[in-house]
């Protein structure tokens, strides 16, 4: 269906396996390379900046090596309901803390896309508002001992357990929340 985009060589920028099967659920056979990136961000951009500073950041970074490639990268962040920006846990006890804040209560999830491709960088934002129900101390420490999301914004994965078993609503996409919103990727490869 992406005749237009067959003939480049096409890089996943991101270690994560959910974006690679994201991917190859789309038919997009993709190379994962990742490159060392500044994730550094100034602090007075909005939250949809950062995300797309960081994306962007990422596919910048095969600027050099890549310019016949189709290069992809992503990067996805979650906004607590006071606004604030919650990123990877660094600990059980963070990641416990960051849950216990979600716990029955609504945030939003932004994954940012960019596009290196011939020279130019081509980017978008999605978001999807996530309402948790309310969550045990039990169930809370169950999920972080049991699947250690140490390496995901806000401290959990929607594929998993407490996806399964927590959310209430979701408002927008579900593969936003997984970290790559494929719907609107597709979109965007139709016109490169």
């Amino acid at each position: 269906m992406l005749e237009n985009i067959a003939k480049y060589p096409i890089i996943l920028g991101s270690n994560s396996p959910r974006r690679k099967e994201l991917l190859a659920s789309m038919g997009i056979t993709a190379t994962v390379l990742v490159r060392e990136t500044d994730e550094s961000y100034d602090a007075s951009l909005s939250a949809r900046e950062i995300v797309t500073h960081i994306a962007r950041q990422k596919a910048l970074a095969f600027e050099a090596d890549f310019r016949d490639s189709l290069v992809i990268t992503a990067d996805t962040i979650v906004v607590s309901a006071a606004g604030r920006i919650i990123g990877k846990p660094a600990s059980r006890e963070e990641a416990i803390y960051e849950i216990q804040q979600l716990s029955a209560a609504k945030h939003r999830v932004m994954t940012a896309v960019a596009i290196l491709h011939l020279g130019k960088v081509h980017t978008f934002v999605e978001e999807t508002a996530v309402t948790f129900y309310p969550l045990t101390a039990e169930e809370i420490s169950y999920y972080v001992d049991t699947f250690q999301p140490y390496d995901k914004a806000g401290s959990y994965g929607i594929q998993e357990w407490i996806g399964a078993i927590g959310i209430e609503k979701l408002e927008g996409s579900y593969h936003t929340v997984v970290g790559l919103p494929t719907a609107r990727l597709y979109q965007l490869l139709k016109t490169l």
